[in-house]
Order: structure tokens, then C-alpha cells, then sequence
């Protein structure tokens, strides 16, 4: 049923999305000459996809996490793309193609070997990872590998059809910060 509803929504989201994506592609070009991100990440049982979402850093910024990257590597545009979580919409594509959810764990990247451990032990792999969910929008990220895994665990356990919704509907609200950087 979550399979499903991912596609339907995804798809509906990327059709009725695809003027502003342009939109914000053009800027982005204008903004880093490569407006498009895309990095391989930890997908469901491991297997490594290639994450796509709006850049929101200059292009020469390293390929780590988030919360371990500077401040000074985000751009303008890139700060309101992030503040307003629009820098995430392309990922409807990775939803689209079965490699996301619309909720699940936020996919790491496979050099977080902390977290890849702390998600090991709680089984977070055996499910697609998702855009949003209960840690994105209580503001829990990466910087805290064990509270993320322990917060990724309680939502799949109780992840139903209200959660679903209440997760996404938090996310389009406002709810939680985004990927935070230091």
C-alpha cells in the first residue's frame, strides 16, 4: 500500500512540480553553474543508489555529511532552497523509481560508518529510505547517529497510514530544519 501511494504521490507531485523545478533549475544555473546534486547513497539492504536534489553548496565543497560541511560552502540561492525544503523535490524521481519512500530513514552516505553501525543493530536497511519522517521533522539529524537509528526504529515500528500522512503533511508545513550545517 506505501509502495503505491510513494508512486502515485511522486508522480503527481513531479507532474504538477515540473514548472517550478525549472524554474529553480534556471536560477540554480545561474547560482552554481550546476544545479543538480547527485550522490551515491545507503539505499534499502544496503544497496548503494545515486540520491538527486537540488545543489544548495558550491560545487568544489566535499562530499560529506551535512552536518560536517561549512557553512560558507552554501550558497544564497542554496540557503533558500533549503530553508524552504525545495531542494529536496527532485528526490520524487528516487521515489518514482522505487529507490525512496516519501517517509523512511533520510539514506547516509556509506562513509558514516557510525551510523551505518547504529542502523545495523536497529535493522534500518530492510526498508526503503525516505524524503521525510519522524527525525526530520523533530529536527534529530546526522550529527547523532544513535538517536537518529533509535528515532528511524520507532517510526518504522509504528509506521501506519496516519503516520504516513501526518510525517509528510508536518514536512510541507514547515516542520524541522532541513540538513543541518555547522
Amino acid at each position: 500500500m506505501i509502495r503505491l501511494l510513494d508512486f502515485l504521490l511522486s508522480l503527481l507531485g513531479l507532474f504538477f512540480a515540473m514548472p517550478f523545478l525549472v524554474i529553480l533549475y534556471l536560477i540554480g544555473l545561474f547560482d552554481t553553474g550546476s544545479p543538480i546534486f547527485m550522490q551515491e547513497r545507503v539505499g534499502k539492504n544496503k544497496k548503494p543508489f545515486t540520491l538527486i536534489k537540488f545543489r544548495t553548496m558550491s560545487v568544489d565543497t566535499a562530499s560529506v555529511a551535512s552536518h560536517l560541511a561549512s557553512t560558507s560552502s552554501i550558497t544564497p540561492f542554496g540557503g533558500f532552497l533549503r530553508k524552504t525544503k525545495l531542494d529536496e523535490v527532485p528526490q520524487l524521481w528516487n521515489v518514482l523509481k522505487g529507490e525512496m519512500s516519501l517517509v523512511g530513514p533520510r539514506p547516509g552516505l556509506f562513509n558514516q560508518d557510525e551510523l551505518t553501525k547504529a542502523r545495523d543493530a536497529k535493522n534500518i536497511y530492510n526498508v526503503r529510505p525516505g524524503i521525510t519522517g519522524l527525525a526530520q521533522v523533530n529536527e534529530i539529524d546526522m550529527s547523532t547517529p544513535e538517536l537518529l537509528a533509535e528515532t528511524d526504529y520507532k517510526m518504522i515500528s509504528t509506521l501506519n497510514l496516519k503516520n504516513y500522512f501526518s510525517y509528510i503533511f508536518q514536512t510541507v508545513a514547515g516542520k524541522g530544519s532541513g540538513d543541518r550545517v555547522k
